[in-house]
C-alpha cells in the first residue's frame, strides 16, 4: 500500500468511527430523555449525522465510482427524508397529547412568543457587546 492508500485507510476509518460515536450518543438520549419529542429529537438529529458519516467514510474507501455516487444520494435522500418525517411525527404527537403544557410551554398567542424571543436576542447582543468591550 502506498501513502495515498494509506491516508484514504484513515479517513474513512475515522469518519466511520464518528458515526459509530454519534450512533452511541444518539442511543444514550433515546434511552436517557423522558419525553417522547425529545427522545425523538435525539434519534432523528443521531440517524442523519450518524448514517451521514458512516456513508461519507465508505465513499471514501470506494473512491470515485458509481457507487460512490449512489452512496452520495443516499446522503441527499437521508437529509432530507429525516428531518420531514420527524417533523410530521412531532406535529402529530402536538395535535394528540392532551397533556402537552406539562412538558413544554405552550403559546396561544405567537406573538408573545415573538417579543420573549426578540428581547433574549437583545439580550444576548448587549452581553456580547459587554463582554467585548
Amino acid at each position: 500500500m502506498n501513502a495515498a492508500e494509506w491516508i484514504r485507510l484513515i479517513i474513512g476509518s475515522l469518519f466511520i468511527l464518528i458515526g459509530m460515536v454519534i450512533f452511541f450518543t444518539e442511543l444514550f438520549g433515546v434511552f436517557h430523555f423522558k419525553y417522547v419529542l425529545n427522545r425523538m429529537h435525539a434519534a432523528a438529529m443521531g440517524d442523519t449525522l450518524g448514517i451521514s458519516a458512516c456513508l461519507l467514510g465508505l465513499m471514501i474507501f470506494s473512491g470515485l465510482n458509481f457507487t460512490t455516487l449512489k452512496m452520495f444520494l443516499i446522503i441527499v435522500f437521508l437529509w432530507f427524508a429525516s428531518p420531514v418525517s420527524s417533523h410530521v411525527l412531532s406535529r402529530l404527537e402536538a395535535a394528540t397529547n392532551d397533556n402537552l403544557s406539562a412538558h413544554c410551554e405552550l403559546y396561544e398567542d405567537v406573538e408573545v412568543l415573538e417579543r420573549e424571543l426578540a428581547t433574549t436576542v437583545e439580550n444576548g447582543n448587549t452581553e456580547e457587546k459587554e463582554a467585548s468591550v
